[in-house]
Parts: structure tokens; sequence; C-alpha cells
């Protein structure tokens, strides 16, 4: 009697290594197809387009972003809006915000750009990087701006800042980086 009961466990567990075998190859498998899938058009027009409507986000850009691009947002801003690209050539983060003229040149120190260096009638982004945002920078304005050079792959600072209101004025920046 005990000869049969050994031969039972046995008999249950012949269907166990066919399904492990199928679940270890089939599993990857599908993984594998749905990736494949899911990337097949990842790097289309159509995604750049979808991510470009989608437009400015509102709020501070995360810690890990400003620590890329290299950029802060002074305490207490308003109207902070922020949007990041990427490619294989370069990767940017737009952003912009309003804040008091005392801040305004506490924060561009504090991203290395020298408050001396603003040019009265600059307008350092150009027209291509303000329509991935709908930026518009039109004449009769004040606008000044300057640009913060870096070596690779460090990033590079466009600034521009509408001072209509020179006690608060807004400030639109684009941080590109190059690998």
């Amino acid at each position: 009697m005990s000869a049969v009961i050994d031969q039972h466990p046995a008999r249950r567990r012949r269907w166990l290594k066919p399904v492990i075998v199928f679940l270890l190859i089939a599993v990857p498998a599908v993984y594998l197809y749905i990736s494949a899938m899911q990337s097949r058009g990842g790097g289309s027009i159509n995604n750049q387009q979808q991510a470009a409507a989608t437009g400015l986000e509102e709020g501070w850009p995360s810690r890990l972003q400003r620590r890329i691009y290299e950029v802060t947002v002074p305490p207490y801003a308003e109207n902070v809006a922020h949007f990041e690209t990427n490619t294989w050539k370069s990767s940017s983060l737009y952003l912009q915000f309003t804040t008091t003229r005392e801040k305004f040149e506490r924060w561009l120190n504090d991203v290395g750009a020298d408050p001396a260096k603003l040019e009265d009638g600059d307008i350092t982004i150009d027209d291509d990087e303000a329509s991935k945002v709908g930026w518009k920078f039109p004449e009769g304005h004040h606008w000044a701006g300057t640009v913060r050079e870096q070596d690779r792959p460090k990033p590079s600072l466009e600034i521009t800042a509408n001072l209509d209101n020179p006690d608060f004025p807004q400030v639109y920046v684009v941080s590109t980086t190059t690998p």
C-alpha cells in the first residue's frame, strides 16, 4: 500500500515540469513582444507633436530636473511652469516664472549668469524654441536677455525677461544640455 501512495505524487508532478518550462519561455516572449510594439513608433513625429501639444506643465520642475539643467526657481515665485524635451542630440528644460526684481538678480547670480550682462532689448530664446511651448516675444515690450554658456555636458542657459513691470519681471529660461 505504501508503494501506491508514493506513485500518486509522481503522477501529479508530471505536468508541473512542462508548465514551468512553458512559463519560462512564454512570459519573456510576451514581454518582449509588448515592449517591441510599444517602442515601434517611439521616435515618430506624431509622438513629438503630442509631447509639444501638452505644453508647459504648471508647477516647479522636479529636483532631479533642476539639478540636471542647473536651474532653480526663486522662493515664492508665481506663474511657475516648465516643460522638458529630450532627443538623441540634446535635452532642454523650458522654465518660466514671475518674481521680484531683487529675487531675479539673486537668481541670476545663483545660476551663474551675471546680472550686469543682462542686455536690454535682447531676446535670447529663438522663435523655434519659443514655439515648442507657445511663448511669444512680441515687439513693444521691455525685453532683456543673457546667455550662460558652458562646456559640454554642462547645460547652457538662455534667459529672457519681460521687464514691463521692473518690480516683477517675467522670466523665461531654456536650459539645454548636450552629451
